[in-house]
């Protein structure tokens, strides 16, 4: 039987919003302008502070889809790939990463589930060892997003997505986990037979009370580097070993943007 933990990531697995984060290397290469960046840190002051409802993802939405309109998609992938360690690495919570290392250990896939945007949640999945990434599609004409969303990784929307993974990978989704803080991912959390809330905010602490599922907090930031030990002498050596003896056998993978007027 294969089963999946699946993962949000803004809040869950790192600290801030991932979109969010990158406004400072977006600024630095001319994608926008220190208006937004201000209105950017404002958005994630709200998103830390007080999470997202439905109306606040709608906001959000509605203002990440203009302000990428036009840009460069080989662009975007190159500035995110240039800065991710820089900017994503001391946010991840450790108590996430062990999480993340106890499901692989134990044989499960580990699935990053995030409203996001494909070209940042895919590379952050990358880099946490994650098996599947799956993320909001914006619609690309000529290389440049054209503001129009193909697919949103949101509500429901996560829900579809998981089901159409599960069905083409062989999970049981009665076996498989769940995790998220906001009340936004009910449907995802309702989905899979151990759903867990991770620093929820009330809406969905109340209804994790209610269900009786765990709640798990996760406080400590930590670089990706600091949780990816250098291998044991032993270590090395054994898998020399077996790459020996492998060859030679050879030889016979807000409100989140509330109402703010700049």
């Amino acid at each position: 039987m294969r089963t999946a933990a699946f993962f949000d990531l803004d809040k869950t697995v790192i600290a801030k919003s991932s979109t969010l984060a990158f406004s400072k290397p977006f600024l630095s290469q001319g994608l926008i302008n220190r208006r937004a960046v201000l209105k950017s840190s404002y958005a994630q002051f709200l998103f830390l502070m007080s999470g997202a409802d439905h109306d606040q993802m709608d906001r959000m939405r509605s203002y990440l889809t203009n302000m990428c309109t036009g840009w460069d998609v080989e662009q975007v992938k190159s500035i995110v790939g240039e800065t991710l360690h820089d900017i994503v690495d001391p946010l991840v919570f450790a108590e996430a990463a062990e999480l993340i290392a106890d499901h692989k250990l134990c044989g499960r896939d580990v699935v990053v589930v995030s409203a996001s945007g494909e070209e940042i949640v895919a590379p952050i999945a990358r880099a946490l060892g994650a098996t599947h990434a799956m993320a909001t599609r914006m619609v690309v004409e000529d290389g440049k997003y054209t503001g129009e969303i193909a697919f949103y990784c949101y509500g429901e929307g996560k829900v579809e997505a998981i089901r159409a993974l599960a069905a083409r990978e062989g999970y049981a989704l009665e076996h498989c986990y769940a995790y998220s803080d906001s009340v936004t991912d009910l449907p995802m959390l309702e989905a899979v037979g151990h759903p867990t809330v991770v620093n929820p905010d009330r809406a969905l602490r109340k209804e994790a009370g209610s269900r009786g599922w765990p709640v798990q907090t996760f406080s400590k930031p930590v670089s990706l580097r600091d949780r990816l030990p250098a291998p044991s002498g032993a270590a090395v050596a054994t898998t020399a070993a077996v790459g020996v003896s492998a060859l030679a056998a050879g030889a016979l993978t807000y409100t989140l943007l509330r109402r703010f007027a700049f």
